[in-house]
């Protein structure tokens, strides 16, 4: 139970200064759950939404890998440290897929009637990421192979579904993004090893009937 409950803390904690403790959220999700991570590039200080990187039309400002690319994420805890020991600000971006997991999302309203809908029915989720603008439901891997079958066999696939699967990346949190504070809306829960996500093709089925039955109409974007 201690070793539980202190995973907890490193993954929770703050600074004294309210601030939080991202180098503890990025170590626990390197080191314990072999998570690839790296550190994304950070919002503009001068400008409210938007990126700290060259491109001023980015549609995902602070929440993505500039320098170094995506192919640094690891999960190596000394590299990690000297990271974030540089940049203590950084968004924690995760590389989806391989040894991650990876994501479905669609935007945060749809998203959210569609977990109410989803707790109706019984389905088991893992952990769910939130920003202001989108929810992501974390699967297992995937190859896009495995979804481009699963969304030919369906009539009907709402079009602001995303799919972050390897080659991918996912803003975690405690990170602070351009678009605002990276949440969690379902935390994992505590324990020894990688917490539990679900297969890709119960999730797209159910959010997709989620969506079908209660009439929500998720917007193109």
């Amino acid at each position: 139970m201690r070793e539980i409950l202190g995973r907890r803390r490193r993954l929770l904690s703050k600074r004294g200064d309210g601030t939080p403790e991202l180098i503890g959220a990025a170590l626990t999700y390197a080191t314990e759950w072999q998570w690839p991570v790296l550190p994304g590039v950070a919002a503009d200080p001068q400008g409210a939404g938007r990126c700290g990187c060259p491109d001023p039309e980015c549609t995902v400002p602070g929440a993505h890998p500039f320098d170094p690319g995506l192919l640094a994420a690891t999960t190596d805890g000394r590299m990690v440290r000297w990271w974030w020991g540089n940049r203590p600000t950084a968004p924690i971006v995760m590389a989806t897929g391989g040894k991650a997991p990876c994501a479905v999302s669609l935007p945060a309203l749809p998203a959210a009637r569609a977990l109410e809908a989803l707790d109706r029915m019984g389905m088991r989720l893992g952990p769910v990421v939130a920003s202001p603008a989108r929810w992501a439901i974390l699967v297992k891997p995937y190859s896009m192979e495995q979804l481009g079958e699963l969304l030919y066999a369906k009539d009907f696939v709402p079009g602001s579904l995303r799919f972050h699967s390897e080659g991918g990346y996912l803003a975690l949190p405690p990170s602070e993004t351009g678009q605002g504070e990276i949440r969690w809306e379902r935390a994992p829960l505590p324990g020894s090893a990688s917490p539990w996500v679900p297969d890709v093709e119960a999730v797209v089925d159910a959010v997709v009937e989620a969506l079908t039955r209660t009439g929500v109409s998720a917007p193109e974007f």
